[in-house]
């Protein structure tokens, strides 16, 4: 799974729910505080629409300027949310603080589909410091947590990562489409692919530049962090910018590109200037460059040796000017190389920043398959780093639903085929996969009504030796040779009545898959348990002794149920939070024993009173698979309304 394969806005319900977004609405303002340019604002509309129709209570929260902690009129949010207003059409209402009283008052107001906009966040210190009180006031506003803020998503502040901690938390339409495009951008590129680099400095890019080299066809390098490469092959590069404390490494960098098959691209030529501004005396320079001269931008001849890559790649990432674009005497090179990308086939993303604003200034956008809203946050995502407002969030499901229905002591083999023969036709198209687990004395009947169903039939329970002395036991072969498919294991009540230990579930589990069948392993904590907070580490022990000696291969097609004993028969059951955060601990104790992708494939279901009303909920959590269900798997209009929840 992607690190990035998150869930969004569109994946939880947010009808009748308090929503707060974290939007980018650091826009610039003029003299009058007027917005200048609102296209941050226009890129949250689509999410906060989406919330809006589909009658959730939204809170709006952002940052504007450096306030550095204190309350400043001039980075009030005030004009931003009369720009929204405007676009909206419909009133948004701002609150006088971010976590006061006035805030407060106007959020528990919200009547479904209004808006209200905390002021900026930044005039806490709090905000920046990621401070957990901070965050969990913010929380305490909310159900939902929606991170829309791409640009902003590489650090790790209260409003970003840390408000995540207390909430559910999804992302927005921008944030979705930029891992999205990028994501795959990087992880499976159509080919050729290249990758522009430009900018003032090498050591800006270094990190980006060592990830490309795994992934990309060609780097073509332009800008001031040419000058850096140019000298480490020896060039004379006169008075241009240069990091000399970079230079080994560039050679290095371009030793590793050959080594690896990537072309690594320089400019055969530049125009060069006696001083740094628009109206210097200027010339062309091929390679070295006189001394008393710096290079400004790329010539002719290096746009001409560029376009050669860029009219026949397949995807194009570019980040960084050509030249000093912000002069117009040496602009040329930006703006041809914006020309050429955006009158290319490719697939072309552009990360933020200058390049951005060439390719906006010249008309181009339109042109452009994605402009990246983050000129930080694209860097680092380009790099392969972790952005941490989205690391936050909730991953997106990639396994299938798994509901198990366990009888135990319920049921005459006539009345199992009578269940079945009814279940079979309510399930027959459900999207969920199905299993029902029933008496030793009913499998044959199961069985029987089953075949040919989607239907799939588990044994309660099952011993680890294959024959024996073992009165009123079950083995494997018997089991096997009837057909069963599936064989709970651990479950409490054998625990609790028939001494079952963690050690004999790991016994049990190794027959299981012996016999070529599947283990449903339970696992879960007493009431006491958990009052002494100890939930999480006896959890960890149960599957890791439950796992033990197992294959990563085996436990890949591995079911395990946690089952909170306290909640078991009694109707009471966990929050959809407290589910989750130990199917969590489930997934990552054996992403650590065995690895991510195995974690990523382990289905985790949840046990404890589920029913048809609280089924939706806790199966669309991130860590929750399914569910192993008790007494509500013994009515068919009960367990039918659960697997198609």
């Amino acid at each position: 799974m992607s690190a990035y394969n998150k869930m969004s806005v569109k994946d939880i319900d947010v009808s009748g729910k308090r929503v707060i977004v974290r939007v980018d609405f650091n826009v610039p303002l003029d003299d009058n505080l007027n917005i200048t340019d609102d296209n941050r604002i226009q890129g949250a509309i689509p999410t906060i629409s989406y919330l809006v129709n589909n009658k959730a209570k939204v809170i709006i929260m952002s940052h504007l300027g450096r306030p550095k902690g204190e309350f400043k009129e001039k980075y009030s949010l005030k004009p931003a949310a009369v720009r929204l207003s405007e676009l909206l059409g419909k009133e948004v209402v701002l609150a006088k603080d971010v976590i006061g009283e006035d805030a407060f008052a106007k959020v528990n107001a919200l009547q479904q589909g209004q808006i209200v906009m905390l002021e900026n966040v930044r005039f806490h210190k709090e905000e920046e410091k990621n401070d957990p009180e901070f965050s969990k006031k913010l929380a305490s506003m909310a159900d939902i947590y929606v991170n829309d803020a791409f640009g902003t998503a590489h650090r790790a502040h209260a409003s970003t990562t840390g408000i995540a901690d207390y909430l559910p938390a999804v992302c927005g339409f921008l944030i979705e489409k930029e891992i999205a495009i990028m994501g795959k951008a990087l992880e499976n590129p159509k080919r050729p692919f290249v990758a522009i680099m430009g900018g003032a400095k090498v050591s800006d890019k270094i990190g980006v530049i060592k990830n490309l080299l795994d992934k990309v066809d060609t780097i073509l390098i332009g800008g001031g962090m040419a000058y850096t490469f140019e000298k480490a092959l020896g060039r004379n590069i006169g008075k241009s910018l240069c990091e000399e404390d970079k230079v080994e490494l560039a050679k290095e960098l371009m030793d590793e590109a050959k080594a690896k098959g990537v072309n690594l691209v320089l400019p055969l030529g530049g125009k060069a200037a006696k001083e740094f501004k628009n109206d210097a005396e200027m010339k062309v320079f091929k390679e070295n460059y006189g001394d008393d001269w710096m290079g400004m931008d790329i010539d002719d001849s290096t746009i001409e040796l560029f376009s050669q890559y860029i009219k026949t790649a397949g995807t194009i990432v570019w980040n960084g000017p050509m030249g000093v674009f912000e002069m117009p005497n040496f602009a040329n090179g930006t703006k041809e190389i914006a020309r050429l990308v955006a009158e290319s086939n490719a697939v072309s993303i552009i990360g933020g920043g200058d390049s951005a604003a060439a390719v906006e200034q010249l008309g181009y956008a339109d042109k452009i398959t994605h402009i990246s809203t983050g000129g930080g946050a694209s860097l680092e995502f380009l790099e392969g780093l972790e952005l941490p407002g989205i690391v936050a969030l909730m991953d997106k499901k990639v396994r299938n639903t798994f509901v198990a229905g366990n009888w135990k002591m319920n049921k005459t083999p006539n009345e199992t085929f009578d269940f079945i023969t009814k279940l079979k036709d309510q399930v027959k198209d459900a999207t969920t996969d199905v299993a029902c687990g029933v008496p030793f004395v009913c499998l044959q009947k199961a069985l029987d009504a089953a075949k040919g169903t989607n239907i799939k039939i588990a044994a309660q329970n099952m011993h680890y030796e294959e024959n024996g002395a073992y009165t009123g036991e079950v083995s494997g072969p018997m089991l096997k040779e009837m057909g069963v498919e599936y064989v709970i294991i651990g479950h409490s009540e054998r625990r609790q009545y028939f001494g079952e230990t963690d050690e004999t579930v790991n016994k049990k589990a190794h027959a299981v898959f012996k016999y070529g069948m599947k283990p449903i392993i339970c696992v879960g904590e007493s009431l006491v348990q958990r009052e002494q907070g100890v939930t999480d580490d006896l959890v960890r022990y149960q599957v890791k002794i439950a796992l033990l000696g197992l294959t990563a291969e085996q436990v890949k097609t591995t079911v395990i149920a946690y089952e909170p004993i306290w909640a078991i028969g009694t109707g009471r059951t966990a929050t959809n939070e407290q589910a989750n955060e130990v199917c969590a601990v489930i997934r990552d104790t054996v992403k650590n024993l065995y690895g991510q992708h195995v974690a990523d494939a382990l289905i985790v279901q949840y046990g404890g009173s589920v029913k048809p009303s609280n089924a939706k909920e806790l199966f669309e959590m991130s860590d929750i698979d399914g569910g192993l269900v008790g007494g509500a798997s013994l009515k068919v209009e009960d367990f039918t309304a659960i697997v198609k929840y």
